[in-house]
């Protein structure tokens, strides 16, 4: 079962999320927020957005590898793919996070 790890970069003080899938591979990595309860909301929005085919930005970057980035309904990012060798990979990723995020637990780890 997948789960969402916050934490806090000790570089920016901001606050971050990662989705990990049951393996514990990372399959989405958020922005840094200013505030808990911002990171908390975006987690909130991943768990809501994630089913939707039509919010995953699909992109390949010139080095020939693909990632891809979840949009909220208002087209801003709320989190990103780590990058894939291959299409094939990168559609894995997607099915991995529509699979884990919407019971995935949420735990604070330093």
């Amino acid at each position: 079962m997948g789960k969402f790890e916050v934490f806090t970069s000790p570089k920016d003080k901001k606050h971050y999320f990662r989705l990990k899938a049951g393996n514990g591979q990372v399959i989405l990595t958020s922005q840094g927020y200013s505030s808990k309860s911002g990171c908390e909301n975006g987690i909130n929005s991943v768990k809501t957005n994630c089913g939707n085919d039509d919010l995953y930005e699909k992109k390949e970057a010139k080095n020939g590898k693909w990632h891809f980035n979840l949009l909220a309904k208002n087209k801003q990012i709320i989190g990103s793919s780590q990058m894939y060798k291959g299409l094939s990979g990168m559609n894995n990723g997607i099915k991995s996070v529509q699979k884990n995020a919407p019971d995935a637990a949420v735990v604070v780890v330093e």
